[in-house]
């Protein structure tokens, strides 16, 4: 939670540089931008927690694919976003299409989707079938050196499934910022604060998710909530950023709270009917 709050202290200080430099109205846009960002990984980071999970993967070893994979997010990231932002400044009407995509994800989080094993994730069995692979792990190693040849282990694999997972999360996540802000330097730096804290908040998520398991919807409500602030400008419907990021705040900390009530519920449940079994 130190670092959590470390590298959120630090998005906040940036931010204040922005304001200083560029305006109250760019510095608005990037914590709109970085509160979109941040709220969206949460979800990507219970993806984490199932692949993880599914490989028994131990913290060490999950400390190293997240190092990884987040300096790996932070270049893709860039491209997606700086093409994204060509795109968007050359055919405007991109934005409503992002809108439509944006609030079509939103509604399918909310039903429950059927448990995918990551074991049979295509990614994982290409590279099986592509590159030499050991077939136990190496402790946290990606590649060892076997009889001379240069082996890959299933690590590494996994390593390409988080990769791959944040790309899917990225069709969802860039265009949502393109809600608040079409400017390069803002998209990006609020996309690379966000991720910056990732692998601190993944821990923290691993111990809690659980207790966490309504904020998931919340991601949904604000993913639909930024596709009609998008799809809206069509009808020259305009929401201001100042009420956007009131919206993003309000329904991220109600699903926190509503999380952790039933969560409390539930366990006390589980306490009355142990009693009871006792009794």
């Amino acid at each position: 939670m130190k670092w959590v709050i470390f590298w959120m202290g630090l998005a906040i200080l940036f931010n204040l540089g922005i304001w200083y430099f560029l305006g109250q109205q760019k510095a608005l846009e990037f914590l709109g931008g970085y509160l979109i960002e941040l709220s969206l990984s949460v979800d990507n980071l219970f993806v984490f927690i199932t692949i993880f999970m599914s490989y028994g993967i131990r913290e060490r070893a999950q400390h190293r694919v997240l190092g990884y994979g987040i300096a790996g997010a932070v270049v893709l990231r860039f491209i997606f976003i700086f093409f994204g932002v060509k795109i968007v400044t050359m055919f405007e009407w991109v934005l409503y299409v992002f809108g439509a995509i944006l609030i079509i994800n939103g509604i399918k989080m909310f039903k429950k989707d059927k448990e995918r094993d990551p074991h049979e994730s295509p990614v994982v069995r290409g590279i099986a079938k592509v590159l030499p692979m050991t077939k136990e792990f190496e402790g946290d190693r990606f590649t060892i050196r076997k009889d001379g040849k240069r082996l890959f282990t299933p690590l590494f694999a996994v390593l390409c499934l988080i990769e791959f997972s944040d790309i899917l999360f990225a069709i969802d996540s860039v265009p949502a910022v393109f809600s608040v802000s079409t400017d390069l330097l803002i998209v990006y730096t609020s996309n690379i604060f966000a991720i910056l804290g990732l692998r601190q908040l993944y821990f923290v998520l691993e111990h809690l998710h659980e207790r966490f398991a309504y904020v998931k919807y919340g991601v949904a409500v604000i993913l639909m909530f930024t596709g009609v602030k998008l799809g809206g400008l069509m009808f020259g419907l305009h929401i201001s950023i100042p009420i956007s990021i009131g919206v993003i705040l309000v329904v991220l900390i109600s699903s926190v709270i509503v999380s952790v009530i039933v969560s409390k519920r539930k366990e006390r449940d589980k306490g009355k009917g142990k009693k009871n079994e006792n009794f």
